[in-house]
């Protein structure tokens, strides 16, 4: 039965089940392979980065699968979320001085036991021991003076609901559709505004319609989220945890809340998820609808809940923006009436307007924080010119403005060090093309709030601009464009 030296090939160490697999069908997890007892927390860079490689090159295995089937429904995942090395490895790009949950535990806390952490949490998901802890609410103030919910999960959930979505996202990347861009690896807020620049610019585009879905991740119904998630995944204890989290509820005010639905911002699954409510709710039904219903060209771009649809006819556009409504209704969404607009715009949009007696310039939109306006080059040759958007950017000069009377008594040199930092990232993202003058004008608000605070500094409440421009030249970086020209980027 045996040979010299091997074992029967199907006795194999197992975990008894949590349960009796027997009783019921379906009502248990069966038994697990143990890990080995020479699993340790890889700890030095070469080290990780060869078990990162390993790790990735798994995850690309199973992307190259789902794409050679499209219809292909995964049964077997949950050994990849609960392998302790891909948690121990997820662990490392947590954020170390990231927000505690409703545990209070935090990077430092959990790494001071990281591997019998690792191994506990890994044993615990294995045999089906996991709970997920309500999601702790925060809100922060956002640029129209309502108040944004935000969710803080604890360390542990977030740690597995990352491992997770990195997982699902290596299968669901080959079934989302180009046009989507938010919150995808390699694909950033600027892939998305130079692709509807370029539209714009060079394709047949006179409306566009600026789509605001209410309260998206408020109003995500689970139900049909779980059916989403079913066409691709059929591994019932990812289903199972996905619910988890969906149904921990929110702990606001000493008292969880719980519903059916919504998913809460800044949760680490929430952004894949939202991703996957749209693509089987929005996505895939514009595709078709333009392939069959529209008479003249049409572009949809769309970052996470924010879309702008780009059309050659009106008609083709108000026709878009009912069936919209109608279909995103059926999934217990709804266009903001106050925010939706159906707007004239592209290369012939002020020459309609003379033609029709209207004054004034064509209107404006935004997105991504940018307003996004006609306008026209040296060589009288059409472009779309972007703007940093003035509420985000008040919004920020205010926040500058309470940080720097907090800091009212720090040295000049750490203040300066700050206020580097934060022109340097305004810079980064607003630096595009034809924006510069944007940016200035925002240094200078910084410049005149900096001089403001060291005013009341002394009694004598006055600083020069002589020693004011010293100082803004020796902290503050002058604004530069970050950014190429999207014609050099990205091709439509």
């Amino acid at each position: 039965m045996y040979e010299a030296g091997k074992s029967y090939p199907s006795i194999v160490a197992e975990n008894r089940p949590n349960k009796d697999a027997g009783a019921t069908p379906g009502s248990a997890e069966g038994g697990e392979p143990r890990g080995g007892p020479e699993w340790r927390v890889q700890r030095d860079p070469k080290l990780r980065a060869s078990l990162r490689d390993s790790l990735h090159a798994k995850l690309l295995r199973l992307r190259q699968m789902a794409a050679t089937d499209t219809q292909m429904r995964f049964t077997t995942l949950w050994h990849l979320v609960y392998d302790p090395d891909r948690l121990a490895e997820t662990f490392f790009s947590l954020r170390k001085d990231g927000a505690v949950g409703v545990d209070r535990v935090d990077w430092a806390t959990y790494d001071a036991d990281l591997e019998a952490n690792i191994r506990d949490l890994s044993a615990r998901l294995r045999r089906g021991a996991y709970h997920a802890k309500p999601v702790r609410r925060v809100h922060i103030p956002k640029v129209d003076g309502t108040l944004r919910p935000l969710g803080i999960t604890t360390l542990e959930d977030k740690l597995v609901q990352r491992v997770t979505a990195e997982v699902l996202q290596a299968i669901y990347e080959v079934d989302f559709h180009d046009f989507s861009y938010g919150f995808r690896p390699g694909r950033s807020p600027h892939h998305a505004l130079d692709v509807l620049v370029e539209v714009l610019e060079g394709k047949k585009v006179n409306w566009v319609l600026d789509i605001d879905i209410r309260a998206f991740f408020d109003s995500i119904d689970h139900e049909w989220l779980l059916r989403f998630v079913e066409h691709r995944i059929a591994d019932a204890r990812v289903l199972r945890h996905i619910k988890k989290w969906l149904k921990a509820g929110v702990l606001e005010h000493g008292q969880v809340q719980r519903a059916d639905y919504g998913t809460p911002q800044g949760g680490s699954i929430s952004p894949l998820l939202a991703n996957i409510y749209l693509h089987y709710a929005l996505d895939n039904w514009a595709t078709v609808w333009r392939k069959k219903q529209a008479t003249g060209y049409m572009h949809l771009v769309r970052y996470a809940d924010d879309v702008v649809a780009c059309f050659q006819s009106r008609h083709d556009a108000e026709r878009f923006q009912e069936a919209l409504r109608q279909r995103l209704a059926r999934f217990h969404l709804e266009l903001h009436p106050g925010k939706t607009r159906l707007l004239e715009f592209g290369r012939f949009a002020a020459a309609n307007r003379q033609e029709r007696g209207e004054t004034g310039t064509p209107a404006t939109f935004d997105f991504l924080g940018f307003t996004h306006s006609c306008g026209k080059t040296r060589n009288a040759k059409f472009c779309v010119l972007r703007k940093s958007q003035r509420k985000k950017v008040q919004a920020k000069l205010k926040e500058i403005s309470q940080t720097l009377r907090r800091r009212i008594s720090d040295t000049i040199p750490s203040v300066g060090k700050w206020l580097k930092q934060v022109l340097t990232g305004h810079y980064q993202y607003y630096g595009v093309p034809r924006n510069s003058s944007s940016m200035k004008d925002f240094r200078y608000e910084v410049v005149q709030r900096w001089k403001k605070v060291l005013g009341r500094r002394s009694q004598k409440g006055y600083v020069t601009w002589e020693r004011m421009k010293r100082l803004s030249d020796r902290w503050l970086p002058e604004p530069r464009v970050t950014h190429p020209y999207p014609s050099q980027r990205v091709t439509v």
